[in-house]
């Protein structure tokens, strides 16, 4: 049979089966939503959840807005004595975990002793925590400070303790490369899967709404100073001025799709394809990375039904991903869109959220809107998407940058 002859669709099929990757459960925290089919709902009605800042005094600082993580009572989600040890991106991160494990109708105690493992991404660490605790070192001295400060600050906490929670004790790991980590963090897991391990729980859940973290936020000078929620974060908008920060993520289970439909499970969508690339300088590498994830998924341009932008909200960041955009698919030549607008910049969180809504949306078959933006910039020739757009949904480009010049992106596919 020669390469011309080759079913194509039947080669993908076969050649995913060997290697891929499918999504059997999903946990979210999201400012507008806490589960996923409540966050889910919210951001199909445009529901923003960017209000003022409640987990500290912000009256003083000339940002006061931020995306935060509503009714989300600690010790309704973890035992006490979790509560000593931990800082608020744990805590979210361990729902989110039991969400997604609970989402897929299988554990690690159906699996061999080192079968299962931990990919998350983090930005932050436990930052909250580690405010607390130099201010006891401050003020009171050595003796007062938390032995769980050792940990509980750190990048990987939130790998260690959904280990150590759920008994996961194959490969695991933790990613930093601010938003673009929470595809990364996918990325790695897919690699323990091609491995042989039979699942793993991956993703990004950020939170460092405090003071110091406050302070770092600030100084990075773009965040917006915009008071109206509803104005202040506005993706490839002429007047757009910065983004809104916020706290949150998603995380997923991750397993073979053989081993996955061996046991008949639920399958919201494979992650077929990934590619990240690093900014030269001058010279912007999104559509590099973008071209090269849908290479790995053995997708072309035109096979893509949407895109889910990085949507910086900066006017020249904005540009440039419009021109990426535009350079791989023509000008307006993808439905484009940006749920992020409801929920601010979530650091890790915020690509593996969008994630998320791209498996929603393959499996309801609605690409999400983008709020606050009515028209795009002349400059930003996207097919923004700002109402719920019913259509035939098969695979969807996730995009991703961190700051310092990482670009993440992802291909999540219908099954």
């Amino acid at each position: 049979m020669t390469t011309a002859t080759l079913d194509r669709p039947a080669v993908r099929a076969a050649v995913r089966a060997a290697l891929g990757s499918v999504v059997t459960g999903i946990g979210v925290v999201a400012p507008n939503g806490l589960g996923a089919e409540a966050w889910w709902a919210a951001t199909l009605r445009g529901a923003c959840g960017i209000r003022p800042v409640t987990r500290f005094d912000a009256s003083r600082y000339p940002v006061r807005i931020a995306g935060e993580v509503p009714d989300f009572v600690d010790d309704e989600h973890l035992p006490s004595r979790l509560l000593t040890q931990t800082d608020r991106v744990t805590r979210l991160s361990l729902a989110a975990a039991q969400e997604a494990l609970d989402d897929c109708g299988t554990g690690p105690t159906a699996l061999p002793e080192y079968g299962a493992g931990v990919v998350t991404a983090s930005s932050a660490g436990g930052f909250e925590f580690g405010q607390r605790e130099l201010q006891a070192l401050w003020s009171k001295g050595g003796q007062h400070v938390s032995a769980y400060q050792s940990f509980a600050w750190f990048y990987a906490v939130n790998t260690g303790q959904i280990s150590i929670r759920h008994g996961l004790r194959g490969s695991s790991g933790v990613v930093v490369a601010e938003q673009a980590g929470g595809l990364d963090a996918v990325a790695h897991a897919r690699r323990q899967i091609r491995k042989g391990a039979r699942l793993m729980v991956t993703g990004g859940v950020d939170s460092a709404l405090c003071p110091w973290g406050w302070a770092a936020h600030l100084a990075a000078g773009e965040l917006s100073e915009v008071a109206d929620p509803t104005r202040a974060y506005l993706p490839f908008d002429a007047e757009a001025c910065g983004h809104v920060v916020g706290e949150g993520g998603a995380l997923f289970v991750l397993e073979s799709e053989a081993a996955a439909r061996e046991r008949d499970a639920r399958v919201y969508g494979a992650f077929t394809g990934y590619a990240a690339t690093f900014d030269g300088p001058g010279v912007p590498r999104l559509g590099d990375a973008a071209r090269m994830a849908l290479e790995d998924a053995g997708v072309r341009p035109e096979e893509i039904d949407v895109v889910f932008a990085d949507a910086a909200g900066a006017r020249a960041a904005d540009r440039a991903e419009a021109e990426a955009l535009a350079g791989l698919f023509g000008p307006r030549g993808v439905p484009v869109t940006a749920p992020k607008s409801m929920t601010g910049r979530l650091l890790a969180g915020g690509a593996s959220l969008d994630v998320a809504a791209a498996l929603l949306s393959l499996r309801d078959q609605v690409i999400p809107p983008t709020t606050g933006t009515a028209v795009p910039a002349a400059d930003c020739p996207v097919d923004l998407v700002t109402a719920p757009r019913e259509t035939a949904l098969r695979h969807a480009l996730v995009l991703a940058r961190g700051r310092g010049g990482f670009n993440s992106a992802a291909v999540l596919s219908a099954v």
